[in-house]
């Protein structure tokens, strides 16, 4: 990356002098120049965290190398350390949403196996497909297929009772106001993002729709899987359909088929991600609430609701 301006924005229940003492010696490291500093949040004036954004000068070349010593400053001192450019003039207008453990403190498929009497076997699948050491499209049909003859009544059920991850209400309420397009693209199913959708006001969902007969899961899936190709590809076609250049969009998700949809949006953000996630992608929350992402996007708590 050629020199220029940088953001670094640190969140945390709390800055503390130690934080900062510790990305003076990261600036230090990297010959970065504070050019000045915004106070979004600040927990002293009643927010529910502290977050600062510093615009610096002189990024390196190493821009992945900054990222990563930031990212393990973060881990070490239990703070969001999140390195992006400068932020452009234009701002994003496109934001994508990985479902499972993104929006809802859930993997959908692993409740639903564990009601089906199969829970085990299903969920290490799951982690093993997270953690990028299987491949998706496989490991979703063999996933599915322990799901045959499911009743149709568990999935009302488990939408009824899904957990909403930390600051998603806040988060889309904003978003809205605010003026963005947002949109769930997940690789979980299409029955729990409609209940999302009504209830948190997604404007467009894309999941994978699952079959259904005579009251019962078949243990199928209707063609095309969403994977991790096929949310980056979506994402492409949703910013072409709405006229947004990709420097405007957004996508946040934690899971390894997020990866390449993080990859092609303009701000890429992990979110709680496996370490492998967060070491891939641009940028990386896993201390703030999903509302962190509006502080990425340069919101102070003034201009929020």
């Amino acid at each position: 990356m050629a020199r220029g301006n940088i953001l670094v924005t640190l969140l945390a229940p709390r800055l503390t002098a130690t934080i900062e003492s510790a990305m003076a010696a990261l600036m230090v490291q990297f010959g970065l120049q504070e050019e000045r500093r915004q106070t979004l949040a600040d927990t002293a004036q009643g927010g529910a965290m502290d977050c600062l954004e510093l615009h610096l000068s002189g990024a390196p070349d190493a821009i992945t190398a900054l990222r990563q010593a930031a990212l393990e400053l973060g881990e070490t001192h239990g703070v969001d350390f999140v390195v992006q450019p400068a932020r452009p003039e234009a701002t994003p207008r496109l934001v994508c949403f990985d479902m499972d453990s993104t929006l809802i403190k859930a993997e959908v498929i692993d409740e639903l196996a564990r009601r089906h009497g199969v829970g085990h076997e299903v969920s290490e699948v799951t982690e093993r497909a997270m953690r990028g050491e299987l491949d998706f499209k496989a490991s979703f049909r063999e996933r599915m297929s322990k799901l045959e003859g499911l009743e149709e009544t568990v999935l009302a059920s488990i939408a009824a009772e899904l957990p909403l991850m930390d600051g998603v209400e806040r988060l889309m309420v904003n978003l809205k106001r605010l003026g963005y397009r947002t949109v769930i693209l997940s690789g979980g199913f299409t029955y729990f993002a409609r209940y999302l959708q009504e209830r948190l006001g997604f404007d467009e969902i894309h999941a994978n729709e699952l079959v259904i007969e005579q009251g019962k899961v078949t243990g199928t899936v209707q063609e095309p899987i969403v994977d991790a190709e096929r949310k980056a590809a979506l994402l492409e076609q949703i910013a072409e359909r709405e006229g947004v250049p990709l420097a405007q969009t957004v996508a946040v998700g934690d899971g390894a088929n997020d990866l390449k949809m993080l990859a092609t949006a303009g701000l890429g953000v992990a979110f709680r991600a496996k370490p492998l996630v967060r070491a891939e992608a641009r940028q990386a929350i896993s201390v703030a609430g999903l509302d962190g992402v509006l502080y990425l996007l340069g919101y102070s708590d003034a201009e929020l609701s």
